[in-house]
């Protein structure tokens, strides 16, 4: 009899090593999947990070630019009656006359891409600069008004895509340029795609690059297409109509009256992320609440999921880095709820500060498709 048994121990039927065999493959398959998984909720997550909160950055280090220098609003736009700055006749005054790098050059706004949009013009193009700065002043290229070409360069997509919209630029567009005193006033004529290397668009005279320089124009260079390596650029070029005083008041184009006026920066309320311009406070709220929480859960509850799987009310769990986080999570199952998110929203935080721009800086293709400064 005992042989028997004995017998019957060591026997295993074809099911149950069959049934052993769908076990490990469902295991293996919930980790790939996991892992997959993951993969592409950071993919989305970086996509976040380039599109919009490189954006907020940008704003940020624009409207510190601002509030360090000393522009006074124009006459008018500070709520009180609206002033239209007439045009002025006689020699154009060139403002500034020199820049060093990075110092604030100008203010561009163009109607067309809606009564908020406005970017500062920094000297230089480099990559720091065109990231953060608003958009880069051709440095070998002329002053606002001055015979020749005011060359200007912008992304067309991340950090805050300046420049995004070019495409819907049409014949006799305004594109307004604002220097400490005065308003440069060009329309925009007609735009050509061209290869990286073409630097003949910047040149005093881009229509006829052999010849000299015989009237002011503005370039706006931007990156073709939008949302892929930037194999190309589009061209954008502008002719100066006219000046006027920003102590005038606004140019016509910006008036109420046309384009529905514009929202000038000192008008606007941006948001608290733009005025902090970094996670770092936000991460320390949501660990300061999570500690806060995960410690109250702990004194009254403990971990009841860990607890039922140990009085076997639970399946043991399969490998699984998600299920081990959410076991070892204090509380009940709301509580526990709250938790995962408040990590998850810790862990987006630290994506976007610190992992997300490494990866950006030192991950060659990234960084081909980002743009991301790393001077």
């Amino acid at each position: 009899m005992n042989e028997n048994l004995s017998e019957t121990s060591k026997h295993v039927s074809p099911e149950t090593n069959h049934g052993r065999r769908q076990g490990g493959v469902s295991r293996v398959a919930g980790i790939v999947g996991e892992i997959l998984a993951t993969l592409a909720l950071l993919c989305a997550l970086y996509v976040v990070w380039q599109l919009w909160w490189t954006g907020v950055q940008a704003q940020h280090a624009q409207m510190e630019t601002k509030q360090t220098s000393s522009w006074s609003a124009p006459a008018g736009s500070k709520g009180g009656e609206e002033k239209v700055a007439p045009k002025q006749e006689g020699d154009v005054p060139i403002q500034p006359q020199s820049a060093s790098r990075g110092d604030l050059v100008a203010q561009l706004y163009v109607p067309r891409f809606g009564a908020t949009w406005e970017r500062n013009v920094v000297e230089g193009t480099s990559a720091d600069l065109l990231a953060y700065g608003g958009i880069g002043h051709y440095s070998q290229s002329q002053m606002p008004a001055q015979i020749g070409n005011f060359a200007l360069a912008g992304h067309r997509a991340g950090y805050g895509e300046p420049l995004s919209n070019v495409d819907k630029l049409q014949d006799g567009d305004p594109i307004i340029v604002r220097t400490q005193d005065y308003w440069y006033v060009y329309h925009y004529t007609s735009h050509k795609i061209v290869d990286p290397s073409d630097v003949s668009v910047i040149a005093p005279n881009p229509q006829e690059p052999e010849s000299a320089a015989t009237k002011p124009m503005i370039t706006l260079t931007t990156c073709e297409p939008k949302y892929a390596s930037a194999a190309h650029r589009w061209i954008s070029w502008g002719e100066f109509s006219y000046w006027a005083k920003v102590s005038d008041g606004v140019p016509q184009e910006l008036a109420a009256k046309n384009n529905d006026g514009v929202t000038f920066v000192n008008e606007r309320k941006p948001s608290p992320l733009v005025k902090v311009g970094s996670l770092l406070p936000t991460m320390t709220l949501l660990l300061f609440a999570y500690i806060i929480i995960y410690l109250a859960a702990f004194v009254a509850w403990r971990y009841p999921k860990l607890q039922a799987i140990s009085d076997g009310r639970e399946p043991k769990p399969y490998l699984s880095f998600y299920g081990w986080l959410t076991r070892h999570q204090s509380g009940i199952k709301p509580v526990r709820v709250v938790l995962i998110l408040l990590l998850a929203l810790i862990a987006c935080s630290v994506m976007f500060e610190w992992v997300f721009p490494w990866m950006a800086a030192h991950v060659p293709f990234m960084r081909a498709i980002s743009n991301y400064p790393t001077v």
